[in-house]
């Protein structure tokens, strides 16, 4: 099994809907949506990485446990007690890297203090990444930072080097592109950028390789 710490729309907020609509997956129940029309392209292809990971923003990146569920609980609890809900910036869909994901406008310095504690504070609880999994990741292609984070961390975007993103989309031509991002614009209209607050940390779990992410708890933060 493996545990990611995410943060994700809470139920009442109208971007969980809408976002896993537009993913054809909701991760809260495990129940598949149909999904909108593309013309010309199939949209169930183009979400399919996006909808296996679940509509998300990632705090710590997803790892094996080298505890136990329980355990790992018990001090992500302990996290989200001592954290105080904090605004989030809005958020705008934007292109990043070839894939469409919801950014902030602006830098959070709660963000990303949330996302360095989960990081450093839960790590007891990460099973270090085998020779083979390092490899995959191409450390050659990555900066001298990245590559110490991957080492130390087990994945290369965090701290410094971690943006807050909710990915939507495989990474798309140009031709795909001006189809797909008036589209996903349409279907969110301004929801993204509405008012929202960070109040949960979120713990999804992936029953084994290839098997989809569910949200397994939300955690409040009571701090």
């Amino acid at each position: 099994m493996r545990v990611g710490i995410y943060w994700a729309p809470r139920l009442e907020d109208p971007l969980h809907k809408l976002g896993s609509t537009w993913l054809g997956r909701d991760t809260e129940t495990g129940a598949t949506i149909p999904q909108p029309s593309l013309p010309g392209l199939d949209i169930a292809e183009i979400t399919r990485d996006a909808r296996g990971y679940g509509l998300h923003a990632t705090l710590k990146p997803p790892f094996r446990l080298a505890t136990s569920y329980a355990a790992l609980r018990e001090d992500a609890m302990a996290l989200a007690l001592r954290t105080r809900p904090f605004a989030l910036p809005p958020l705008q869909l934007a292109e990043h890297h070839g894939f469409l994901a919801l950014l902030e406008t602006k830098r959070s310095d709660d963000l990303q203090a949330l996302c360095d504690a989960c990081v450093a504070g839960l790590d007891a609880h990460r099973a270090p990444p085998t020779p083979e999994e390092i490899a995959r990741r191409k450390p050659e292609r990555m900066t001298e930072a990245q590559r110490t984070n991957l080492h130390r961390w087990g994945y290369h975007y965090v701290f410094s080097e971690w943006w807050f993103h909710v990915t939507l989309s495989r990474r798309l031509n140009a031709e795909e592109m001006a189809v797909v991002r008036p589209a996903l614009a349409a279907h969110l209209g301004d929801v993204p950028a509405q008012p929202r607050r960070v109040t949960e940390l979120c713990l999804f779990t992936q029953a084994g390789p290839g098997a989809p992410f569910l949200l397994a708890e939300r955690l409040p933060l009571l701090g």
